[in-house]
């Protein structure tokens, strides 16, 4: 029995996982059981920033599995404070909580804003605004903050009082805003969605609202921070603050970790008992986090990301121009999708097959998550790949 077959046999069917089995990766490229190789254009979904077997990671995570893995939270590790410190420094906010995944992080972000509610008003009846679209995780309270049936018809009762707005409508947000609102949640950049960008204007008419009735702003840059879209939090470029922040992926790189930050305001109503992580940043996880900070601040990767996402845009550009199906072009720095006037899923598909890696966003967009070490050359062959297979539609 080959090794997919076994893995069918095995596991629980909660994923539509291709035929393919990988064994190893190198830079920007994968190998499979076979020994064929995948350029790998959609990195974990975002996550491998530094593609596979980056050895300045690896070497800080061989060091710290020999000096410490686990002690649990009721004690604080250099290394966990050095982790929390950065995170700290890079968001601009204030009180870290560290967890193991984007999901997580939601339901902590969602747990401390109606703690903070709660304190304020002395009764636990608040209410969230999320957005349809989007994408906060499948945890049965993330999954309810997702703004997109399908992911949670099969799962109710859910909890309860959450309205969904429209991306980038704010008046459709304020017909929502009443005296029972905590909280309004948004991804500056969705991903699962379909690459939407939210405006400037719209970030910072939120931004207004929630000053104006003490809401709290959650931005979900689970996906989208981290320094996919070119800064290190794509909310700085909509010069604004969250007052709570989600992440996860990059900020691993490929280890379980994920994190919820506030601001002084909201970490104040963080008590001992409200929350808790058996595994949530231990020492081994933070070796990870606190050298991903370092790696993109030694190598300056941010400037990297900045120019190698203006050559692939570029690139991506000139097959809308070329090709009748491809629709238009989505996203911000190395977080790009390719929209197209049809089904998506074969064309991901039959890049698969031609050895390159990508992943679709709703049905007709072909999302782009590749490591923030990329090449031209590496764009060029991804290109070239994508032309060939798309000439086949003319």
């Amino acid at each position: 029995m080959d090794s997919y077959l076994r893995g069918e046999k095995a596991f629980l069917k909660a994923y539509g996982r291709y035929d393919v089995v990988l064994e190893r990766g190198e830079g920007v490229y994968l190998y499979d059981t076979n020994k064929k190789q995948y350029l790998d254009f959609y990195s974990g979904i975002g996550v491998n920033s530094f593609g596979h077997g980056y050895k300045p990671y690896i070497n800080a995570l061989q060091k710290q599995i020999e000096t410490l893995m686990h002690v649990s939270n009721y004690f604080y590790t250099p290394v966990s404070i050095e982790a929390a410190e950065a995170v700290k420094k890079a968001t601009q906010l204030d009180g870290v909580f560290f967890c193991n995944s984007g999901a997580e992080a939601t339901e902590g972000a969602l747990k401390l804003a109606r703690k903070y509610y709660y304190m304020k008003h002395g009764k636990a009846n608040s209410e969230i605004i999320s957005f349809h679209h989007s994408f906060h995780g499948r945890s049965t309270g993330s999954v309810k903050l997702t703004g997109n049936p399908h992911y949670q018809e099969a799962f109710g009762p859910l909890i309860k009082g959450v309205h969904y707005a429209t991306l980038n409508d704010l008046k459709s947000v304020e017909a929502l805003i009443n005296e029972r609102t905590a909280a309004i949640i948004v991804e500056p950049l969705q991903g699962e969605g379909g690459l939407n960008l939210c405006h400037q204007d719209f970030m910072t008419g939120l931004r207004q609202l929630c000053d104006e009735h003490d809401i709290c702003l959650i931005l979900d840059e689970v996906q989208c921070g981290m320094g996919r879209t070119g800064t290190i939090m794509t909310y700085f470029q909509y010069n604004i603050l969250p007052d709570i922040v989600c992440l996860a992926k990059g900020i691993g790189c490929g280890v379980p970790v994920g994190a919820f930050v506030a601001n002084e305001k909201y970490a104040k109503a963080m008590e001992p008992g409200d929350h808790g992580s058996t595994y949530g940043g231990n020492p081994f996880v933070c070796a990870a986090v606190k050298t991903v900070f370092e790696i993109i601040e030694r190598e300056d990767m941010l400037k990297h990301v900045q120019e190698i996402s203006k050559y692939l845009t570029e690139k991506l550009d000139e097959l809308i121009r070329e090709f009748d199906i491809v629709e238009s072009r989505r996203g911000l720095g190395l977080m790009q999708g390719l929209v197209l006037k049809d089904d998506a899923r074969p064309y991901v598909k039959e890049l698969l097959t031609e050895g390159v890696i990508v992943v679709t966003a709703g049905t007709n967009v072909i999302r782009m998550l590749p490591p923030f070490v990329i090449t031209e050359e590496h764009v060029d062959e991804f290109i070239g790949k994508l032309k060939n297979i798309l000439k086949k539609s003319k």
